[in-house]
């Protein structure tokens, strides 16, 4: 018989089975489980072994031992995530689940909480350990690559590094940019003049800025040219200092154009570039990201940032999209090979 642990777990265990308790103190109920307990649904597909059951404030994990040992060091970390940022979401809680399965149990909450921004009262923080990684990556470096699939955050938690940046004094301006590089429509049957027709390809960049700031800020900001939103053949020429760089769809970019991105680099400055290798629009030639860990995979102060399905953010249903385009580009390329 295994002794009885103290509040805010305990347990009792037979040969075949353990049964625990975890109080869920320090948490608002109804909002840590969500709608209809939506938490609980979560973790019982996430530990299929273990049956999960809440009664007022008290969760109760049966089952196997070994795996009710797992899912009750989940939802401690899960409940100690939900006193620290107010909230959990089903991503939080397959990223704890993953950590806890690399053995980094206790670490897992604290790792998850630490808030980049607040807007309008909400934390922008990572949701992954890859979108950790890549969030400490861009501390770390001068220059950041964030490489990987729709969905996974890449350019969201640039543009909250960046804002950060920017409140912290650390930099003076915040250049946003990417290439105008036609998705299988033509610029020439978009109506209006050149703002116009570039404005398409430069909203998502300014929808994340919106998504960040006060709307009233950021028009006095965009206004005064702390913030600056410019297709990239608008980069050449320039020396940026002091300014966080985001270089957003790098992977339409050529490799010349990667180059002359790069050099624009200028004292107390700071850039991240992020793509998709999978959703290249460019029509021929080489795409600038996919040559240019290559080129600078051992250069010191730039890291490349690998995301993957896992870090994806988004319904889950994306993350199984990812995957099924993936394995059928594999398996086209075996047949190609063969």
């Amino acid at each position: 018989m295994e002794p009885e642990t103290t509040s805010p777990t305990s347990a009792s265990v037979n040969s075949r089975e353990l049964t625990r308790t975890i109080t869920l103190s320090g948490v608002e109920l109804s909002s840590f489980l969500g709608h209809r307990d939506q938490l609980v649904r979560d973790l019982e597909e996430l530990h299929p072994g273990v049956r999960f059951h809440v009664r007022d404030e008290v969760m109760t994990l049966r089952g196997d031992v070994a795996q009710v040992r797992a899912a009750e060091a989940v939802v401690l970390e899960v409940l100690d995530l939900a006193r620290k940022s107010g909230q959990v979401s089903a991503h939080d809680v397959r990223a704890i689940t993953h950590l806890v399965n690399k053995g980094q149990a206790g670490s897992a909450a604290q790792r998850l909480s630490e808030p980049i921004v607040q807007v309008r009262g909400n934390a922008v923080r990572a949701q992954t350990d890859g979108q950790r990684s890549y969030v400490d990556a861009i501390d770390d470096n001068t220059i950041v690559f964030g490489i990987g699939p729709a969905g996974t955050g890449k350019t969201y938690l640039a543009m909250a590094k960046a804002v950060q940046a920017l409140q912290r004094r650390e930099v003076s301006k915040i250049m946003l940019t990417r290439p105008a590089v036609e998705a299988g429509e033509s610029l020439g049957f978009l109506p209006g003049g050149l703002e116009e027709k570039i404005d398409p390809y430069l909203r998502p960049l300014f929808d994340a800025v919106s998504a960040m700031m006060d709307q009233d800020l950021v028009g006095r900001l965009l206004a005064n040219g702390t913030i600056e939103v410019a297709p990239l053949a608008y980069m050449r020429g320039r020396t940026l200092n002091e300014a966080f760089v985001i270089l957003d769809e790098a992977q339409n970019t050529t490799p010349e154009q990667m180059k002359m991105f790069l050099t624009r680099l200028g004292y107390g400055s700071k850039m991240v570039i992020t793509g998709d290798l999978t959703q290249v629009d460019r029509p021929k030639g080489r795409s600038g990201l996919g040559v240019v860990q290559r080129i600078l995979g051992d250069v010191e102060d730039i890291h490349f940032a690998e995301l993957t399905a896992d870090d994806i953010v988004r319904h889950s249903l994306v993350g199984r999209i990812v995957d099924a385009y993936q394995d059928y580009d594999e398996q086209k390329n075996q047949g190609d090979a063969s």
